[in-house]
């Protein structure tokens, strides 16, 4: 490499939800420094203690930890404070992208668009409220945990009562939930890399959304790349998406998630800051086709901490 970057710590696992994710995150980015003879090493906060990293000696951090503790500012605010550089986001717009509810405050401010939604506090909910709430958002709702990533604890509710099994599953998750109008149309994703717009993807899955299980286990799951659209609209997309990355404060690389409904509007779900970095995941989908290898990728991602 032409570029000293010193000993990496590699933070990956971490105790969110999303644990075995990031382990395979942390894992295939941990191999592609190595492989590059970069001096990378694993570090994960669940076993090892994060407190000692100046100590040992290193001189910057790749952020693979996924979920809380790893996307929502925590890790981001204590390596600042170590006085350790780190890709990706900062502490303010890190943590603000973990709340979808905060999120989708800021985008509406802006007159970006996002589905209508309602807050769902767990102190606060009274069951009796479900099927008004089912009514307020069209009949058929999404039900997310603020603060999850993955699809974790997500579901569709049709009814009062398939709403009220949604929301006490979701709570096991977080105690605030976010409620969204469901949108019926196409998924799509476009990845940001240093202010680069990469080629947005187009999925689709057999399941009823892109759950969990879609994107991590299924066999049938369908990601098209070149996404298919015609240039005005994938231009129209590109544009929302980098003015809802920029809105949140967003720097370095990250993903924006979207629904095309069917009546062609484009909806805004989330940011995601730290996304998922198999070498089957979406950002390095994106990124091939711009023409980067994994290894290549993860370099230009480590050299936001030089």
């Amino acid at each position: 490499m032409s570029l000293d970057f010193g000993k990496v710590a590699v933070l990956f696992g971490g105790n969110s939800a999303e644990r075995e994710v990031s382990l395979s995150s942390g894992k295939a980015v941990l191999k592609a420094l190595v492989d590059q003879g970069i001096n990378a090493f694993a570090v994960d906060p669940k076993t090892d203690d994060i407190s000692l990293l100046k100590k040992q000696g290193f001189d910057r951090a790749f952020i693979a930890l996924h979920g809380r503790g790893g996307e929502d500012g925590v890790i981001q605010g204590f390596l600042t404070t170590l006085g350790i550089p780190y890709t990706g986001c900062d502490v303010l717009s890190s943590a603000i992208a973990m709340d979808k509810a905060k999120t989708k405050q800021i985008w509406q401010s802006q007159q970006l668009p996002t589905a209508k939604y309602q807050v769902i506090v767990k102190e606060c909910f009274d069951e009796s409220d479900c099927a008004t709430i089912i009514a307020d958002l069209s009949g058929m709702v999404m039900v997310k945990p603020i603060n999850e990533g993955s699809s974790i604890g997500m579901a569709k509710a049709c009814n009062a009562e398939q709403l009220l099994n949604a929301l006490n599953e979701a709570f096991k998750f977080d105690h605030k939930v976010l409620v969204e109008s469901w949108i019926t149309g196409q998924e799509y994703t476009v990845a940001i890399l240093n202010s680069e717009i990469l080629p947005a993807i187009r999925m689709q899955t057999e399941n009823e959304f892109y759950d969990y299980q879609a994107k991590y286990q299924s066999t049938t799951t369908q990601y098209f790349c070149p996404c298919g659209l015609e240039n005005k609209k994938l231009t129209e997309l590109n544009e929302i998406a980098y003015q809802a990355f920029s809105a949140i404060g967003c720097s370095g690389w990250g993903r924006v998630d979207f629904m095309l409904d069917n009546q062609g509007n484009w909806n805004l779900l989330e940011v995601n800051t730290v996304p998922g970095m198999t070498p089957t995941s979406l950002v390095p989908k994106a990124a091939k086709q711009a023409g980067y290898s994994f290894e290549q990728l993860v370099v230009e991602i480590l050299k936001q901490s030089l």
